[in-house]
């Protein structure tokens, strides 16, 4: 491809290249798939850009709440074409912490319309409302006609031509941006109050590509498939956005089925010809661990060429583990690599043994001194290059994220041999900072208030990771009331895994209820989680009950009695 001034122009191109070839195949119920041509994906774009434009979207914040799927990818191509600013978030759910966010986000990103579907109008305005924005425009982009007017809507298989529009509306070419201009702005970081969001320009996008697929090792004939959120970066850009601009297939997978159960999503790698994945690495050890010789003799993974573990830390037990359990279901020997995927603004990917990335400049500091540590031993990752975006969205430049050109990416990371291996997060006790769980960030505050509305006689949470801000979720709950008996207790506790289950898709390694105090001091403050942690992987919290995996039980003996 020759050199575009912005990612939409080089998406354009790759459509006219290959209108005929499937751009998207998504799955649908009982285990087909729905295939998009790239015609037909051009088209719905296109519509949804000249709607945009009719209403003087170029340089505008436009929020996108759908499914994932062909609406999902039109609407996110048509901001892109119509130079708008992309800002996804999930589709609404029953979890009260996503709508929250979602209010939040319309209002700290200055959001002036909206992007959603017929299914989802009516939810999407409500939130919206939560925070006083009840007079942006929305459209249900699965009501839009071809020409970005009627309510007509476009078929499945709608091929219609490219490069041309109906007469008196805006032309069907990208708006004219540079490589400077705002493409996305993602939220990942900050609780549900608070959101934190990450600006990244098609400057930062089209550096990202050639470092995707460095990493993945994609080509025009990939299928690059996961279940990774397509409202956090390295989900929309690398497993949509990438195979688009490669002239590949995308398959985006729904998220919560296959984050639940990940023996199914073996089955999706299989059903769909996955050649190229990414998937945290607790992912890869619940597979290896839970996969039976049933359940694999049917499948054949011989198709998978790269699986990259990312998104947390990354385990050598466990990618032995996950080799040894799919070599029977023909995992290539070398398909499975450890990567590293940095903070939301850096949307791109670093796979061992593929060697470095042009431009990015990756370091391991010492946060206090800003100096590098030596080789093997733990500091901050720090990341500039051109696909680093080190500007903020909705409020000032934050100097403690962004220092130099750096964006302090809030992981922690060793070098070896010129190589960097995530190890954990930072900041555990800032309270604007997220636990990566299961390789998706989660954010304790937004646990703890979700806790606290499980009702007596439950009371005040804490909630830390086992790991250095990654690794199994631990509860610590406070009990204002109970009978004593481990079955009421037991009961109290299955309460809290539901609720945690239930609103963010989490499991819960350990729950411990514990006596009012533990949590909760006298007045108002709270036990730092730092320090909860450091009780708990001592044995020093004494637990009325402790529902915990093996690994995670503290060898404190339970409190007699019940609470007070």
């Amino acid at each position: 491809m020759h050199r575009h001034a912005n990612l939409a122009e080089a998406l354009m191109d790759r459509a006219l290249l290959c209108a005929a070839g499937a751009a998207l195949a998504h799955p649908v119920p009982g285990g087909g798939e729905q295939r998009i041509s790239y015609a037909a994906l051009d088209a719905r774009a296109r519509a949804v850009a000249t709607w945009l434009r009719l209403r003087d979207a170029p340089g505008r914040r436009v929020l996108i709440a759908l499914d994932p799927g062909p609406h999902a990818a039109a609407a996110l191509l048509g901001c892109l074409y119509a130079g708008a600013v992309a800002v996804p978030v999930p589709a609404p759910t029953a979890s009260r912490t996503e709508a929250e966010r979602t209010a939040a986000i319309a209002k700290d990103a200055a959001v002036d319309l909206v992007l959603t579907e017929t299914a989802h109008a009516t939810e999407t305005s409500r939130r919206l409302s939560l925070v006083g924005r009840t007079g942006i425009t929305c459209l249900a982009v699965d009501g839009l006609g071809p020409d970005g007017l009627g309510a007509d809507g476009l078929g499945p298989d709608a091929t219609a031509p490219t490069g041309t529009a109906p007469p008196g509306l805006p032309d069907p070419g990208p708006v004219r941006t540079t490589a400077d201009s705002l493409a996305l702005l993602t939220y990942e970081a900050g609780p549900a109050t608070a959101p934190r969001g990450a600006p990244i320009t098609h400057g930062n996008l089209l550096a990202a590509m050639p470092a995707l697929r460095q990493a993945l090792g994609t080509g025009p004939r990939s299928r690059v498939g996961g279940w990774l959120p397509r409202h956090h970066t390295l989900g929309l850009v690398g497993q949509l956005l990438h195979p688009l601009w490669l002239g590949a297939t995308a398959v985006p997978l729904p998220v919560r089925p296959y984050r639940a159960d990940p023996v199914a999503w073996l089955r999706a790698l299989d059903r769909h010809g996955i050649t190229e994945t990414v998937a945290p690495d607790t992912c890869y050890a619940r597979c290896a661990a839970e996969a039976t010789d049933e359940q694999l003799a049917g499948l054949d993974l011989s198709r998978l060429r790269t699986a990259l573990d990312a998104a947390e830390p990354v385990s050598a037990a466990t990618m032995a583990a996950f080799r040894r359990r799919c070599a029977p279901a023909g995992l290539r020997p070398g398909a499975l690599l450890a990567g590293y995927a940095p903070a939301q603004a850096a949307p791109l990917l670093i796979a061992e043994g593929r060697g470095p990335v042009p431009g990015l400049d990756l370091r391991v500091l010492d946060p206090a001194t800003r100096r590098r540590v030596p080789d093997g031993v733990v500091g901050e990752i720090w990341a500039r290059g051109p696909a680093v975006s080190t500007r903020h969205g909705g409020r000032p430049a934050d100097t403690e994220t962004a220092v130099g050109g750096f964006l302090r990416t809030g992981d922690l990371g060793v070098a070896r041999d010129g190589e960097i291996r995530m190890t954990g997060r930072s900041h555990e006790g800032d309270p604007a900072d997220s636990f990566v769980v299961a390789g998706l960030a989660l954010h304790p505050q937004d646990v703890e208030r979700e806790l606290l509305r499980c009702g007596r006689p439950l009371g005040s949470a804490r909630v830390f990771c086992a790991g250095p801000g990654t690794g199994p979720l631990v509860v610590v709950q406070e009990v204002r009331t109970a009978s004593g008996s481990q079955a009421a207790l037991a009961r109290l506790a299955g309460r809290t895994r539901d609720r945690v289950a239930e609103e963010f898709g989490a499991a819960t390694g350990a729950v411990l209820l514990v006596r009012p105090g533990t949590v909760r001091r006298a007045g108002s403050h709270k036990v730092p989680r730092a320090t909860l942690r450091e009780q708990f992987l001592r044995g020093e919290v004494r637990p009325l009950y402790q529902d915990a995996e093996a690994g995670l039980r503290t060898p404190a003996e339970p409190a007699s009695g019940g609470a007070a």
